[in-house]
Order: structure tokens, then C-alpha cells, then sequence
């Protein structure tokens, strides 16, 4: 599970070695990282043994003696190393898949646990890049990159000092071409690294720019830019491609000068190895057995290479991961009832408890912005939600309306100021505990993934057959999803629901919860007038039984409203009634007058008539808007 955000590692964080950060990925698994070292180094032995036994089998020849011991212990090794490297092979594997999913569940839990300034302060597809992408780099690096290296090494100093013992001349050859592959490595390695860091970075700026257009595919056809689009898109898929065929080119380089160094390095052994046996200080068998070790000397050298690789896009894509990490969450819902749970009863039972004179939800001069750097987005606003009735907000674009509901869902944390909710400051209350009391129909109204069913009943799991139809007939959805083949059993989607029932959806999954506060932004501005008419009907409706706060910016929906809240600038200018404000606030006249809509019912002629300057007839529109 996910750590609090204070106690893990930060990508960003310099004091933290990267091989620890690695590490940190790899610690659930100790153990069994542990046995696959014991494995890889029993392999390894077998396979350094190979030789020597090979000797012993030449040895034998020559000194006419029998060959069963030597042909068994070959048969042996072989044994014992198709066991090891199977069961080696199984067991890393299986510890590689584990660090992918402990990874991806980190990630997944701490994105849904975060703040939402934090979530929306990256693009989508650049976080499903991470959990997608970044993880299975992060496989190989965390699972066997590490024991590879250390085995790799082992064998290399094995490989050498068994070649010691045979003949410390023709070592003496081969060590002069590590040397040279090892400097040479040296040289080229970072070069690899950073190339595949900056493949990957790439990689995540397509996913991004991918799932933004394509969520705007509609906007991109009828702009006729899908040629500009994609060409953006793809412009990340070829400079990914060519860091990625830098990286290779470099690969290439390694591997040439190992294979090159390798090589040489044999032919000098043969070389000077033939010469010595023939002055008489090698055996034939010791110069067999020293070139079936220069042989397996690729070996180690590709091991520690390739893993080398591995580990250093593991490092970069384990801090990409650890930046999701250092997320700023909120608090830990798990003390507070299930998010699931039907909260009309608590609803009630603490509506009797406080009296219906008391605010269901009340803000002190709130001040609230979205970062440090940034100017605040409301500054100083009071607002007493009564338990029962219809508050509206409304003002000209960057008013703070939204910034009102971000704070009300405790999105955002004030920076002065308190909110109460039924007189308990929200510090004193869980996330869950406020929410819970809540339901927000979003303006845009994203589709959850599944069924018809499953949206409706997204915070109430538990609603019957006949609350769903309740919720849906006040919403006049209930013709349109019984004319539909599975009925509330289709998937939702935009071919099956358009953007106005999607939004009558939402709606109704909010009236169904029942909240004691229903936080509506803008919930008719994709809908007929005849649907318009019915949403206004479950507004007054929830109104009378409780609180309903909705920001405005089709002034139609709310000038029946209880009392309405006119912000500008991040502040509150007015409040009261629609006739009050016509009457007192020139921004609200404004605002008003900008939309056609004149003042309901003035009949005391202190108004010039609104038909007078080409505007339509106020009461026939009072009348469509209101029902």
C-alpha cells in the first residue's frame, strides 16, 4: 500500500541515493531477490566449473585413466544448472510482475487519494503513461537487474581468477582487453541512459497530447485540424523514436567494442597460448580450458552491460513513479463511514439534533487560491446555506463561483477563513464525512466507465429498482432507457446517451442520494426547454426538503431562486432575490440584461418596459424557464 506522502521517496529529493530509490521498489521482495542471488550465484559456479571438468576430461585422456568420473560431474552440472536457471527464471519473473502491480497499485491509490489541484496540475495521459509505461521499466531494473549485476560481477572476478590459476601470462592479455571494454563502457553508458530518460519523457508527452485530442475529437474535426493534431502527435512519436535510436546506436557501439575486445583478446591467447605450449610451460589441456573461459568471458561482460542498461532507465522511470508518490493527499478516509453507505438517515437524525435554524452549510471569510505564487481566487466571502431552500450563485467568468464549489467539496483548502458543515468546522471532519452529505452534478457531466445502472447508483450502491425509476422519471429518462435493448443494463456511452441525457444521468444520480446539500453547476446547460422545465421541477423539489446550491450562468435557471449571490472579483457583491437585485445591483442588471431577461412581473411602470427596446416578452420567458 501507499505510504503517507511525508515518508516516501521523492524523485525530486537530491539527498536520496537513485540506487535506494530502486531499492525501495525491491524491499517487499527481499527474500525472494535473496534466492534468486543464490540460484544465479549456484549457476554461476556451475558454469565456472565447466571448464576445469573440461581439463579433467583431457587430462584423463592423455594419462590413459577412466573417464566416468569427469563425464559424470559434466552430466551433473548440466542437471543442476537446468534446474537452477528454470527455477531462477520462474521466481525473478515472478517477483518482476509483483513489483509492477505493487507499483501500479501505489500509483493508482495515491492518484484517487490526492488532492485535486494536485491530479489536475498534469495532463491525464501523462499519468496513465506512468502507470502503463514507466512500470514495466521499472520491472527488469527492480527484479533481476540488480542481481545480474552482482552475478555478472562474480562471474567476471571468477572467470579471472580461475584463468589465474591456469596461466598468469595469457591473464595478464585478458585483463589488459577489460580494462580497455570496461573504459570504454564507461564512456558510452550515460549516453544510453539519458537517451532512453528522454525516449520515455516523450513517450508521456504523446500519451498526454493523445488523450486530450482524442476527448476533443469532435472540436479537432469540425477546426479541420486533425493533419496539425497529428502531426504534433506524431512529432513526439519520432523525437521518442530517435532518442530510442540514439540509445540503440550507442548499444551498438558497446557491444561491437565488448565483441571486438572479446575477440581480440582470443586470438592473442591463442596466439601466445600456442607458443607457450610449445616452449613447454602450458599444458594443452590448461590452454583448452583457458580459452573455453575466454569464451564464457561474453558472458559476464553482456550481463553486466545489458543489465547495466536496464537499471538506469529503471532508476529514471522508479523516480518518474515516486513523483506520484510525493503526491499531496487527503486525509485518510478509512475511519470514516463507507462512501457507499446511504446517508439520509445520519442526514437526519443530525437535522433534528442542530434545528432547522441552523446553516447545513455555513463559510467565514473564506480566502482560497490554487497555489502560493498565485493571486487568491475568492477573497473574504461569507455564505450561510439554510437547511432548506435554493441558493444561487452567479457573476461574469473568473467571479470565483467555481473556486465556491471547490472549497464546499473540500477540493481546495481555505487559506484564511473556516467552513462549518451543521456548525463542525471541516477540519474536524473527514473527507468522507463531508462528502457524504454532499451530491455535485459537474457542468460538463464525464462519463463513468459502465453501465447505465452502474452511473446511476455510483454513491448509492445499495438504491432499489423502483428508487432508480423514482430518480429517473423526474428526470424524463425513463421513456429513452426503456426503449434501449438492455435497458438500465447498457453501457454508457456517448453513442448510446447524448450529452443532455448524460447530464439528466448525473442528475438523477444525485437526487436518488437524497443529500442534504445538492451542488448543481449549471445542470440545464445541455438540455431542452421542455427537459430545462423538468430539472427546475426536482430543483424546487429538493428544495423543499433541502439545500440546493447551483452556479448560474443561464440567469433563466435561477431567478426563482430563494436568494441569490452575486460575486465579482473573487468577493461577494450582492445577495437576495431576483426583483431585490434587479432593483439594487447595476452587475446584476448587467448580467441580466446581457441575456434577455428583464424583471419578472413589474407592473409599477418605475421600469421602462422591456419590450419597449426590442427585448422578448419577460413573463412568456418567466413562464418557459420557471414551469
Amino acid at each position: 500500500m501507499t505510504a503517507p506522502a511525508s515518508t516516501e521517496p521523492s524523485a525530486a529529493d537530491p539527498s536520496l541515493p537513485r540506487l535506494h530509490l530502486l531499492w525501495s521498489f525491491a524491499r517487499p521482495h527481499r527474500r525472494a531477490l535473496g534466492l534468486g542471488l543464490l540460484l544465479a550465484l549456484l549457476g554461476s559456479a556451475g558454469s565456472l566449473a565447466t571448464p576445469m571438468v573440461t581439463k579433467w576430461v583431457l587430462d584423463s585422456l592423455s594419462g590413459l585413466t577412466s573417464l566416468r568420473g569427469p563425464v559424470l560431474a559434466l552430466l551433473g552440472l548440466l542437471a543442476l544448472g537446468v534446474v537452477i536457471w528454470l527455477w531462477q527464471w520462474i521466481l525473478l519473473g515472478t517477483v518482476g510482475e509483483r513489483v509492477v502491480l505493487d507499483a501500479r497499485e501505489s500509483m493508482v491509490r495515491r492518484l484517487f487519494r490526492a488532492t485535486v489541484p494536485a491530479v489536475t496540475g498534469r495532463p491525464t495521459g501523462e499519468y496513465i503513461t506512468r502507470v502503463t509505461s514507466d512500470t514495466v521499466l521499472l520491472r527488469e531494473a527492480a527484479s533481476s537487474s540488480v542481481i545480474g549485476l552482482i552475478n555478472g560481477s562474480v562471474m567476471l572476478v571468477g572467470t579471472l581468477v580461475l584463468m589465474a590459476v591456469l596461466d598468469l601470462v595469457l591473464l595478464g592479455v585478458t585483463v589488459a582487453a577489460v580494462v580497455v571494454m570496461a573504459f570504454l563502457f564507461s564512456l558510452l553508458m550515460p549516453g544510453i541512459a539519458k537517451a532512453q530518460e528522454r525516449a520515455q519523457e516523450h513517450v508521456g508527452t504523446l500519451g498526454a497530447v493523445l488523450e486530450g485530442t482524442l476527448r476533443a475529437i469532435r472540436t479537432v474535426k469540425v477546426s479541420r485540424a486533425e493533419q496539425r493534431q497529428s502531426d504534433r502527435i506524431v512529432g513526439e512519436a519520432r523525437e521518442s523514436a530517435r532518442q530510442s535510436v540514439r540509445a540503440v546506436r550507442r548499444e551498438a557501439y558497446a557491444w561491437t567494442i565488448a565483441w571486438s575486445g572479446i575477440q581480440l583478446a582470443i586470438i592473442m591467447i591463442l596466439g601466445i597460448g600456442a607458443w607457450r605450449v610449445g616452449t613447454g610451460d602450458l599444458a594443452v589441456s590448461s590452454l583448452i580450458a583457458f580459452l573455453l573461459y575466454a569464451f564464457g568471458l561474453m558472458e559476464p561482460v553482456t550481463t553486466l552491460s545489458r543489465h547495466l542498461t536496464a537499471l538506469q532507465s529503471g532508476i529514471a522511470a522508479a523516480g518518474r513513479i515516486r513523483q506520484i508518490a510525493a503526491m499531496p493527499a487527503e486525509a485518510d478516509p478509512t475511519s470514516a463511514p463507507d462512501s457507499g453507505t446511504d446517508v439520509r438517515a445520519s442526514a437526519d437524525t443530525q437535522v433534528g439534533a442542530t434545528g432547522d435554524d441552523l446553516p447545513v452549510l455555513e463559510l467565514r471569510q473564506v480566502t482560497a487560491g490554487y497555489g502560493p505564487d498565485q493571486p487568491a481566487a475568492v477573497r473574504g466571502v461569507d455564505l450561510a446555506v439554510p437547511r432548506r431552500g435554493h441558493v444561487a450563485i452567479v457573476g461574469p467568468s473568473g467571479a470565483g463561483k467555481t473556486t465556491m464549489f471547490s472549497l464546499i467539496l473540500r477540493f481546495l483548502a481555505p487559506q484564511q477563513g473556516e467552513l462549518l458543515l451543521d456548525g463542525t468546522p471541516y477540519p474536524a471532519l473527514s473527507h468522507t464525512e463531508v462528502r457524504q452529505r454532499l451530491a455535485y452534478v459537474e457542468q460538463d457531466t464525464p462519463v463513468i466507465p459502465g453501465t447505465i445502472r452502474e452511473n446511476l447508483t455510483f454513491t448509492y450502491p445499495d438504491a432499489t429498482d423502483a428508487e432508480i425509476r423514482r430518480a429517473l422519471d423526474a428526470v424524463q429518462l425513463t421513456e429513452k432507457i426503456d426503449s434501449l435493448g438492455d435497458g438500465l443494463d447498457t453501457p454508457l456511452s456517448p453513442s448510446s446517451m447524448s450529452g443532455g441525457q448524460r447530464q439528466r444521468i448525473a442528475l438523477a444520480r444525485a437526487i436518488l442520494r437524497r443529500p442534504d446539500v445538492l451542488l448543481l453547476d449549471e445542470a440545464t446547460a445541455q438540455v431542452d426547454g421542455l427537459t430545462e422545465a423538468a430539472i427546475h421541477d426536482c430543483i424546487r423539489e429538493q428544495a423543499r426538503h433541502g439545500a440546493v446550491v447551483t452556479i448560474a450562468h443561464r440567469l433563466s435557471t435561477v431567478i426563482d431562486a430563494d436568494t441569490i449571490v452575486v460575486m465579482q472579483a473573487g468577493r461577494v457583491r450582492a445577495r437576495g432575490d431576483h426583483r431585490t437585485l434587479l432593483a439594487t445591483d447595476e452587475l446584476y442588471r448587467d448580467l441580466v440584461e446581457a441575456l434577455h431577461i428583464a424583471q419578472a412581473g413589474d407592473r409599477s411602470g418605475d421600469r421602462t418596459d422591456p419590450r419597449a427596446d426590442g427585448r422578448p416578452d419577460t413573463d412568456a420567458l418567466l413562464a418557459s424557464t420557471t414551469g
